[in-house]
C-alpha cells in the first residue's frame, strides 16, 4: 500500500505539469487580454499607453518565457499578483479556499445523510409505496437545474415566511458558529439536493444489484436477521461505486461552485473563478485551476485506497 501510494504521488508531478502547460496556453490563445478587459470599462488607450500596460503585466514576453517565468515561481509558492486587484493570489486563495471547502463538505454531508439511507430502504422494500415516493422525489431533484433550487429557495423564504438569507458575509465557524451556518446552510441545500437524489439511485440499484447474489441468499438461508444482511454483509460490495461518484463530486464541488456562490454572494473559489474569467486575470485563473486539478488528483486517490478498505480482496502493490 505505501509504495502504491508513494507511486501516484510521484506520477501526479508529471499530470500537474501537463495540466500547467495546457491552461497557460488555452489561456493565451483566447483572444484579447487583461488590457482588453480593462478598456472595456476605463475607455480608450493610446497604443504607446496600451503597450506600456502590456509591458508592466509582462504579456508582451513570448509566450514559452512567460511560462518558465510562471512555473518557476509556482513551485516557490509564488503564483503572482492578480492584475485586477494586485493582491497576491496565494493570499486571495487562502482566504478563499475554506468558504467553497466548508460549502463542499456541507454538501457531501447532506448527500450523505439524505441519499444513503434513502437509497437502502428504497432498495430493501423495493417497489413498496417508499419506493415509488423515494425515486419520484429522486427524479425530481435531478431534473431541476441548481441555480433554479437556489432562487426557489431564496423565493420561498422570503415570500412565506420573510427570511432572507445573509448576503456576501463570512462568518468564523468557531466564533460564530449559528451565523456560519445560517449563512451556508442555504447554498449547501442548492447543491445537495441533486447530489443527493444521484446518491440515492446508485446506492439503490447497487443494493438491489447486490442482494441478488449466492451469498446473500445463504446469509438469508442461515437465519440472519434483515438488518445483518444489508448492512453487514451487502452494503460494503454495494459502496464502491458510490464512494466513487462521491469522491468525483467532490472534486466537483470544490471546483464548480461557481453559479451557487455567485447566487449567495459567498466568496469563495468558484465565484473567483467566475470574476476571474471576465477580467481575463490570467495568473488567478491559472492558481485556481491548478488547485482543482490537485484536489481532483488527490480525492481520486483517496477513493482508491478507500477500495481496499471496503473490499478486502482488493489489494494495492
Amino acid at each position: 500500500m505505501r509504495t502504491y501510494f508513494i507511486r501516484r504521488l510521484v506520477l501526479m508531478v508529471p499530470v500537474m505539469i501537463g495540466v500547467s502547460i495546457i491552461v497557460f496556453a488555452i489561456l493565451r490563445g483566447i483572444p484579447g487580454d487583461a488590457i482588453d478587459a480593462q478598456l472595456a470599462n476605463a475607455g480608450q488607450l493610446s497604443d504607446a499607453e496600451r503597450e506600456q500596460a502590456r509591458q508592466a503585466l509582462g504579456l508582451d514576453q513570448p509566450i514559452w518565457r512567460q511560462y518558465l517565468q510562471w512555473i518557476g515561481d509556482a513551485l516557490r509558492g509564488d503564483f503572482g499578483v492578480s492584475f485586477q486587484t494586485r493582491v497576491p493570489v496565494i493570499d486571495d486563495l487562502r482566504n478563499r479556499i475554506p468558504v467553497t471547502a466548508e460549502l463542499a463538505l456541507l454538501t457531501l454531508m447532506i448527500s450523505i445523510t439524505v441519499g444513503i439511507p434513502v437509497g437502502i430502504l428504497s432498495a430493501a422494500r423495493s417497489d413498496s409505496v417508499w419506493d415509488y415516493v423515494a425515486r419520484s422525489i429522486s427524479v425530481a431533484a435531478l431534473s431541476m437545474p441548481t441555480f433554479w433550487i437556489g432562487i426557489m429557495l431564496i423565493y420561498f423564504l422570503s415570500r412565506w415566511f420573510g427570511y432572507f438569507p445573509p448576503y456576501g458575509e463570512r462568518f468564523n465557524i468557531f466564533t460564530q458558529p449559528r451565523q456560519n451556518l445560517e449563512s451556508m446552510i442555504w447554498p449547501a441545500l442548492t447543491l445537495g439536493l441533486p447530489l443527493g437524489a444521484i446518491t440515492m439511485r446508485l446506492t439503490r440499484s447497487q443494493l438491489l444489484e447486490v442482494l441478488r447474489q449466492d451469498y446473500i441468499r445463504t446469509a438469508w438461508a442461515k437465519g440472519l436477521r434483515e438488518q445483518a444482511v444489508i448492512l453487514r454483509h451487502a452494503l460494503k460490495n454495494a459502496m464502491i461505486p458510490v464512494v466513487t461518484v462521491l469522491g468525483n463530486q467532490l472534486g466537483f464541488l470544490l471546483g464548480g461552485t461557481i453559479v451557487t456562490e455567485q447566487l449567495f454572494s459567498l466568496p469563495g473559489v468558484g465565484r473567483q473563478t467566475r470574476d476571474a474569467i471576465f477580467q481575463r486575470d490570467y495568473p488567478v485563473l491559472q492558481a485556481n485551476i491548478l488547485f482543482l486539478a490537485l484536489v481532483f488528483l488527490m480525492v481520486n486517490l483517496l477513493v482508491d485506497l478507500l477500495y481496499a478498505r471496503l473490499d478486502p480482496r482488493i489489494r494495492y502493490s
